[in-house]
């Protein structure tokens, strides 16, 4: 028994989406897997197992920042998951990006203490995995989604301590990453080492510079097109 899932062998498909939002676990489950079971909800870290297309998939609440879906990763892992899709938002920096873009992570700048401390302070570049970045900006184009590809940033804090919140974007951003986020270089970085796959899509939720954040309902539509993104890519992997 793990100690923070809670969940038997047996539980968990080979393959999992990894929201943080434990409300978005629970919606993604009810909308587009058929006959979701929920496997988990030790500390409402929703965890549900369905079929999409007749391939067994799961999602899984990893909470908020790396060290918590630093937890929830290495338990799936124990629990024999073998693929990892993060399907979270962000704050985009890079220009030309709009909110409810889709953003295909292939890369994450780790500004993080847990992928540092995973790696005893060696440098250690985290990126996604070939074919789930391949796949996904397929299956984008096939939906005929604005979508974006590149490297992101990984940060500890939300809220930080620089009131300049533009210069730091801008600063970020002419170094040619696309977006924040809290948990990608985490899942990257736990999958190298475990050697299995992990990628990364992304909604924007957020304009960071601009302070711009899209109303809920858009977010929602944009978390949909991401997820049956994740899902065909998924399925088009197990064919």
């Amino acid at each position: 028994m793990q100690i923070h899932i809670r969940a038997q062998e047996g539980d968990f498909a080979k393959y999992c989406l990894l929201p943080g939002n434990p409300d978005r676990a629970k919606y993604i489950a009810e909308k587009f897997f058929d006959e979701p079971r929920l496997v988990t909800k030790y500390r409402r870290m929703f965890g549900y197992t369905g079929i999409y297309k007749g391939i067994p998939v799961s999602v899984q609440t990893t909470g908020m920042g790396c060290p918590s879906a630093a937890i929830v990763m290495e338990e799936l892992i124990m629990l024999g998951v073998e693929n990892f899709i993060r399907t979270g938002t962000c704050g985009a920096i890079g220009k030309g990006i709009n909110l409810t873009d889709l953003i295909i992570a292939t890369g994450s700048v780790p500004i993080d203490g847990a992928a540092k401390s995973l790696f005893e302070g060696d440098p250690f570049a985290p990126v996604a995995s070939f074919p789930i970045v391949h796949q996904a900006v397929h299956e984008a184009e096939k939906l005929g989604l604005k979508y974006h590809t590149g490297i992101i940033a990984t940060s500890d804090l939300f809220y930080g301590p620089d009131p300049s919140i533009g210069e730091r974007a801008e600063k970020w951003a002419k170094r040619g990453v696309l977006a924040f986020e809290m948990e990608a270089s985490i899942i990257f970085s736990i999958a190298a080492r475990a050697g299995v796959n992990a990628g990364c899509l992304l909604t924007v939720s957020d304009i960071v510079s601009g302070r711009i954040r899209a109303k809920d309902r858009e977010i929602e539509r944009g978390v949909d097109n991401m997820t049956k993104v994740a899902l065909e890519t998924i399925f088009q992997l197990e064919k």
